[in-house]
């Protein structure tokens, strides 16, 4: 499953990190909150994602 984008959500904010293969880690982890701006934030970087990959990534979340 390549790329693959990773949630560690927790309750205000959540840690995103993307991988583009395994072991491949894209960039640096960053928080997000759950605002409107911060998923605003998230619809980019996927979309930044995909652009780089031309795949849709999947998003797996952990709590």
């Amino acid at each position: 499953m390549n790329p693959v984008v990773g949630l560690d959500v927790s309750k205000g904010e959540s840690q995103v990190q993307a991988f583009l293969d395994k072991g491949q880690p894209y960039g640096k982890s960053f928080s997000i909150s759950h605002t409107r701006e911060g998923l605003d934030t998230f619809l980019h970087f996927l979309k930044n994602v995909e652009s780089i990959t031309s795949k849709q990534p999947p998003v797996v979340l952990e709590s």
